[in-house]
């Protein structure tokens, strides 16, 4: 048909595949073009220059690669151009410079380079500009003023170097400031900020500033987030920012901050709900202006040298504290007891508390994670926490934990660590009956997880922790949510290890080494379908090692050294797979890859190939045949049990958004 007179085509978020054809040109009369959230691909024909009529072009997420088309600068009534969420290269075209209408560009998450387009400079109408995610380089200009009507400014995760430009500060319509992720160095000065200032964020983290917080943001009154983390900015955190009366984040984690200045008390009418202090060189108490921050939804301290008593006062804002993470101090004394009642995550590992874990935790029925970790807690098992319907993450490692411990239902415990601790005792063969959580995992986003979060917390705050995986100690900077983990070893446990094991069907991680548990290895672990790292040595297990254990095809890591089993390694590739010393130190054992491989004398002083008179018990258990069906479970589709990922992705997402085209396009990082 004859389209030369159509005015507006959106094909928003469809699946079209394919090249732009180059008779989009005799579209003549188009005024607004949208091809966003496609499967496009090549590159955009010159010929789009020739619709003149254009104020509004979207191309955002799509593939589109090759050079942004120089024609594009033909079309001087463009005021919309989003070009962002493809794979263009080379610099903005100089042709930009004739775009006097544009008020908004978005070129982010592309592989453009460069130094910053000058020619951006004579866009006097320009109110948003995103060139984040990309490949730029060099300094930005000192006469970034001229865009006098800017309101955004997003140029994070480039590698621009030097010192920012102070006049960028005194444009006085300035919304939001991205600069994180570069390679900016020299003190943060802002310049003659103006009274006027509309800024509400700014975000430098992820650079190489240095140099103390400089007093003139405090003229910043609409300051809502502030993120200085990942540099060198050191000296006191000073006490008039607490003062601003819309500040909500702030971000100071990972400088060398020295202590928190305390002349200035906060406002009674505080707004700040988050405030990130972790990795730097904090001494002395918590300071106490903490306790009058009402609002406070998470607090992060970790990783500093806070030393003295949890303070007693922080009960004053305990009713929407969320998150408390304060380990890695040389904090002492006990743990309050009724301090704290909405958390969510709460971790005080690696510090110097004693005495016992307070009953009051039994009713937190918010609690999510619980870290406690490398402490001098002296305390019994607590089982009573399993009233907690929430809890998914315990650690007790490295405490004085002792006796036994208590039969429990975990229905949502996904990771329990309690390791190093002086359990003793046996387990009952059904221990693992109510752990439901690692039986059957709910799949993210379903109606029974009631979330879309793929991780354990959310946006703003991120769980983390230390864990033993096949064989080392691996930090997950993030905790996957369909992560599951149990860690007995390096305690007094005996007996026989609980057949009830095979029914954590999702478990990931298993570690029961060095223990006293004796009698064969049940055959139901077999049934751990998800098992990547399985850890039975250091104990006086006999017996054969189950050939069902052959069948794990995400089993990568094993050690059964040091026990007394004997008889066939299981075949299959996995097995084949393991150092010798994953078998060392038993009392028979044997199998093609040990015999090529491993010296007689480290797994075997007589090999024997005759099985055991004794087998291992067959007792059938109902209860356990109708929860695994003794069949291969279902395999899950992630096979990553855990995430070692340095990089943390930032929280916040623009909540300035403009229209429903442009929402995707200005993600800060």
């Amino acid at each position: 048909g004859n389209l030369s007179h159509l005015t507006s085509l959106n094909l928003f978020d469809n699946q079209f595949v394919g090249q732009i054809p180059t008779s989009i040109g005799n579209l003549s009369h188009l005024t607004s073009l949208s091809l966003s959230y496609n499967n496009f691909t090549g590159q955009i024909p010159s010929s789009i220059g020739n619709l003149f009529h254009l104020t509004s072009l979207n191309l955002f997420d799509n593939m589109f690669l090759g050079q942004i088309p120089h024609s594009l600068g033909n079309i001087s009534g463009l005021s919309d151009l989003v070009l962002a969420g493809n794979s263009f290269v080379g610099e903005i075209p100089s042709s930009f410079g004739s775009l006097n209408q544009l008020t908004y560009l978005a070129v982010g998450l592309n592989k453009l380079s460069g130094n910053f387009p000058i020619v951006l400079l004579n866009l006097t109408n320009l109110s948003d500009v995103s060139l984040s995610s990309n490949k730029f380089t060099g300094k930005l200009p000192p006469n970034i003023d001229s865009l006098s009507n800017l309101e955004f400014f997003l140029v994070h995760d480039n590698n621009f170097v030097g010192t920012f430009p102070s006049s960028l500060f005194t444009i006085p319509s300035l919304h939001f400031i991205g600069l994180s992720s570069n390679q900016f160095n020299g003190t943060l000065e802002f310049g003659n900020i103006s009274s006027q200032s509309q800024l509400q964020v700014i975000r430098l983290g992820k650079n190489n500033f240095r140099g103390p917080i400089p007093r003139s943001i405090s003229k910043l009154v609409n300051l809502s987030i502030i993120d200085l983390s990942n540099n060198k900015i050191t000296g006191q955190v000073p006490s008039w920012l607490w003062t601003l009366p819309n500040l909500t984040y702030v971000n100071l984690s990972n400088n060398t901050f020295i202590s928190f200045e305390g002349s200035t008390r906060p406002s009674p009418s505080s707004v700040l709900s988050h405030l990130f202090g972790s990795k730097n060189n904090f001494t002395g108490n918590i300071p106490s202006f903490i306790c009058e921050l009402v609002s406070l939804s998470v607090l992060d301290l970790s990783d500093n040298n806070f030393n003295g008593s949890i303070p007693l006062c922080m009960s004053n804002i305990k009713s929407n504290l969320s998150v408390l993470n304060l380990r890695h101090n040389h904090l002492c004394g006990g743990l309050p007891g009724n301090v704290f009642g909405n958390l969510r995550s709460f971790d005080v590992g690696h510090n110097q508390l004693v005495g016992k874990l307070p009953r009051s935790l039994i009713h937190f029925s918010t609690l999510e994670v619980l870290n406690v970790e490398s402490n001098k807690i002296n305390d019994t098992f607590p089982f009573w926490l399993s009233s907690l319907q929430k809890l998914q993450v315990l650690v007790l490692r490295s405490n004085a934990f002792h006796g036994p411990i208590h039969e429990a239902s975990f229905l949502k415990l996904k990771i329990i660590d309690i390791s190093h601790n002086q359990f003793i005792g046996a387990l009952p063969s059904d221990y693992f009956l109510n752990w439901s959580a690692m039986s059957l995992l709910l799949k993210v986003g379903t109606n029974e997880d009631q979330s879309t979060e793929t991780y354990m917390g959310d946006n703003y705050y991120r769980d983390s922790m230390v864990l033993m995986n096949k064989g080392v100690e691996l930090e997950l900077v993030r905790i996957l949510k369909i992560y599951t983990a149990l860690d007995f070893s390096g305690n007094r446990f005996e007996g026989e290890i609980p057949r009830s094991i095979g029914l954590l069907k999702e478990l990931h991680v298993l570690n029961l080494s060095n223990n006293a548990f004796n009698g064969h290895i049940p055959s139901s672990i077999g049934n751990v379908t998800a098992l990547e790292s399985l850890d039975v040595s250091q104990n006086k297990l006999s017996g054969e090692i189950p050939q069902e254990l052959g069948n794990l095809s995400f089993l990568a890591y094993m050690n059964f050294s040091h026990n007394q089993l004997r008889g066939l390694v299981p075949g299959g590739t996995q097995f084949g797979r393991q150092p010798c010393s994953s078998f060392e130190y038993n009392s028979g054992l044997f199998g093609s890859s040990l015999d090529l491989d491993c010296p007689a004398s480290q797994h075997d002083e007589t090999p024997e190939a005759e099985e055991e008179d004794e087998d291992e018990d067959e007792e059938v258990f109902s209860w356990i045949a109708a929860a695994i069906g003794f069949g291969p479970g279902i395999v899950l589709g992630l096979t990553i049990g855990y995430v070692l990922d340095l990089y943390k992705p930032e929280w916040f997402t623009n909540p300035f958004r403009r229209n429903k085209h442009r929402s995707r396009s200005t993600t800060t990082h």
